[in-house]
């Protein structure tokens, strides 16, 4: 859904829902002990304002008539995420796409960083992964992408069927056949996203390395 759909709601209830996923998120650095440098705050920056361009300039509006899209923003969350930590990924995504979708993305895209980060350093330790065995390495860079993309294919449309029922009133028969058609267009986004972030990852990451434009632990 995009800015024009939240003209329904008050300016006072948007900043406050605005509030509180922005303590929301504070509160989960805080938690997972996260640490900004400059080089991180910077990355994210830089990373939140291609997932705005990536948003804006390569998708397909208002599939079917439903207020989805195709697009590729989603790519740079799940990029930065595995690069930085989850919480990095989730902010970058959340500040560049909440550009364009406001309340709803902001917490959609900080759930895809969160979880693809955990899996990417947590589980699958992205970052110390060989990268002898290239079909392995591709591998567990793809589900690491994949993972948070692969919640957003769920959490995308189960927000959205919420929202368009009780927030903005649509009928139900209404929401359920867009809640459908977004599933699929969601699922879409997310495979053409995880593409679209591994292959930026196996190509970033060394030249980041070698530059030492990536934080250190």
């Amino acid at each position: 859904m995009s800015i024009e759909g939240y003209e329904t709601m008050s300016t006072a209830m948007m900043w406050l829902l605005l509030f509180v996923v922005a303590a929301l998120a504070l509160l989960i650095a805080a938690l997972t002990k996260t640490k900004f440098t400059v080089q991180k705050i910077s990355i994210i920056g830089i990373m939140a304002a291609l997932s705005f361009v990536a948003y804006e300039f390569f998708r397909i509006p208002n599939v079917f008539g439903t207020g989805s899209s195709f697009h590729l923003g989603n790519t740079f969350t799940a990029l930065t995420a595995m690069l930085l930590d989850g919480v990095s990924g989730g902010l970058a995504g959340a500040i560049g796409l909440a550009l364009a979708d406001i309340v709803a993305s902001f917490i959609l895209k900080f759930i895809i960083g969160l979880v693809c980060g955990a899996v990417a350093h947590k589980v699958i330790h992205l970052k110390t992964f060989p990268t002898d065995n290239k079909v392995k390495y591709v591998a567990a860079v793809t589900a690491s992408a994949f993972s948070g993309l692969l919640v957003n294919v769920f959490t995308d449309p189960f927000v959205g069927y919420f929202r368009n029922l009780y927030i903005f009133g649509q009928p139900a028969e209404f929401v359920s056949v867009v809640t459908k058609i977004t599933s699929g267009v969601t699922l879409v986004n997310s495979l053409l996203s995880t593409v679209c972030a591994v292959i930026l990852y196996i190509a970033l990451r060394p030249a980041l390395e070698k530059a030492h434009l990536l934080p250190k632990e």
